[in-house]
């Protein structure tokens, strides 16, 4: 179907766009999500758009087309953009490790680890400002408008000497800011005009508009909020975008997963996906969670794990200290004995590397603790490494009777792993360079280091094989994932239109 937009649309798309910034009154008020629509509104509108975040933390990561890792927010933004996602979008990287120390990966390698104290000092911050506005710099030259997201609060003004993501990076962008206000958390008008408010002079001159996010409800209730606001903010409004449940875009944090709680139903096969203390890369379960043949819920409780047929160990960050944690909580004990009776056992990652017989850490990359056994569920062995293996791939199924076609996902890890003693080869996947991946042991037990190997619904009939006849009147209506994702993004950005005054928006772009 074609979209046709208002005249005073192609008229602003005359000249240059200023950069624009979406920042926040606090965490998860959906910046993210407003970027990427935003992303695809400007490529549909005919610019060639870019998402930029200085620095993010996150432990769901990408791995870029050249083999490099980035934040999966810039890479979804990338996505929503039309383009390949590139370092430059996201020069800065913070992977928690524990609560106090975070990987830091700068211009998609990492360069080691910081504790909070130390990488939020003063000292040594002008080296990474540098390196982040050098990183906007290039992508700027190459993109209009550049897309701009904050982090957090823009308003924690002890870190405002060391803040290089929100207002100082819209200052060296020249960007125009829009705060973005989460209504569903309540306590709104406080957030927004506090937020205001502790900004220096100088700094309020930067925000031109509001954005209400996640409002529930008739929207005709909040226009006298609205004047309200604009009156005690002196900031125009430009629109109330209400919650949605229809569209379908990766989130950054993992914050919900755990309502995704429990309960078996019957003409589905039932999936747990292991709930671990450094899950990372929890999109790898999306598609599959859609599927009406499965009901995907999250865990660590040792009496949901038995009701499942399929236990999916996720990736970690911290693959030592999670095993630690399944062997001290009595979920290791949980998944072997559910695979004995039947269950089927599949590893991504750090997950398949808990499967094996052992993790070595002789060189304490990852901690202290230089062996700890393993599930045993696979006749491998782990050795962490410094050396950190990110890259996308395309591959084949080396298992599996029939030809399910060439599939793609990609590669972020620390580690190499083997087969034990005389234990043979029997990989899962086959790269297109002949290099094999993973283990296979039988079609209910098996593991992986490839990240989205289940976008691939081939790769997903494959897994729910065993189980086909638990399936009652369900077809899998899957379809193909990237054309599921454009679909996504145009929806998204439909909705943004709807209710945010985009004339508005591109008036403020285009003001000298």
């Amino acid at each position: 179907m074609r979209i046709f937009y208002p005249y005073t649309i192609f008229a602003a798309m005359k000249r240059l766009l200023h950069p624009i910034m979406f920042a926040g009154t606090g965490s998860d008020v959906g910046k993210s999500i407003i970027a990427a629509g935003f992303c695809r509104i400007f490529k549909q509108d005919g610019y060639q758009p870019a998402p930029f975040k200085a620095q993010n933390m996150a432990l769901n990561s990408f791995a870029t087309p050249d083999g490099f890792e980035i934040g999966r927010a810039q890479a979804v933004q990338a996505e929503a953009a039309g383009i390949p996602c590139h370092t430059d979008m996201n020069p800065l990287l913070l992977k928690p490790q524990s609560d106090h120390t975070s990987q830091v990966v700068l211009n998609g390698k990492p360069i080691g680890n910081r504790h909070a104290y130390d990488y939020f000092r003063k000292e040594g911050r002008e080296e990474l400002r540098q390196a982040v506005c050098e990183a906007y710099d290039r992508l700027a030259s190459r993109y209009n408008p550049i897309v701009l997201e904050g982090a957090g609060s823009i308003s924690e003004i002890n870190l405002r000497d060391s803040d290089l993501v929100n207002l100082p990076m819209a200052m060296h962008a020249g960007a125009d800011v829009i705060l973005v206000g989460d209504i569903d958390r309540g306590g709104v008008f406080a957030s927004v005009y506090g937020s205001i408010a502790l900004l220096r002079p100088e700094e309020r001159k930067l925000i031109k508009g509001i954005i209400i996010n996640k409002f529930r409800g008739d929207l005709r209730l909040f226009e006298s909020g609205v004047k309200m606001l604009e009156d005690l903010c002196q900031v125009p409004v430009l629109g109330v975008v209400p919650y949605y449940k229809d569209i379908y875009i990766d989130e950054e944090d993992s914050v919900a997963l755990a309502t995704k709680s429990m309960q078996a139903e019957q003409g589905k096969v039932n999936v747990a996906v292991v709930l671990l203390r450094h899950l990372s890369n929890f999109t790898d379960f999306n598609v599959l969670e859609r599927d009406p043949r499965v009901h995907l819920f999250y865990t660590n409780n040792t009496e949901d794990i038995q009701k499942a047929d399929i236990i999916i160990l996720p990736g970690s960050k911290s693959t030592i200290d999670d095993l630690y944690e399944l062997r001290r909580n009595g979920v290791a004990q949980a998944i072997i004995r559910a695979h004995r009776e039947g269950a089927t056992i599949l590893g991504i990652c750090g997950g398949y590397q808990m499967m094996g017989v052992e993790v070595l850490d002789p060189d304490h990359v990852e901690g202290t603790i230089e062996r700890l056994p393993g599930l045993g569920l696979l006749p491998i062995s782990t050795s962490m490494t410094g050396e950190k293996v990110t890259r996308q791939d395309h591959f084949h199924l080396a298992v599996s009777s029939e030809d399910a076609g060439l599939m793609q996902g990609y590669e972020i890890h620390m580690g190499e792993t083997k087969p034990v003693q005389d234990a043979p080869l029997s990989p899962l996947n086959i790269f297109t360079d002949g290099h094999p991946d993973g283990y296979f042991v039988d079609a209910k037990c098996m593991g992986t280091y490839i990240h989205g190997i289940l976008d691939n619904p081939p790769f997903i009939d494959f897994l729910l094989q065993p189980w086909k006849d638990k399936i009652v009147n369900c077809q899998s209506s899957i379809v193909n994932g990237q054309s599921f994702k454009e679909e996504q993004y145009d929806k998204l950005a439909a909705h943004i239109r709807q209710y945010v005054d985009m004339d508005k928006v591109y008036q403020i772009l285009t003001t000298p």
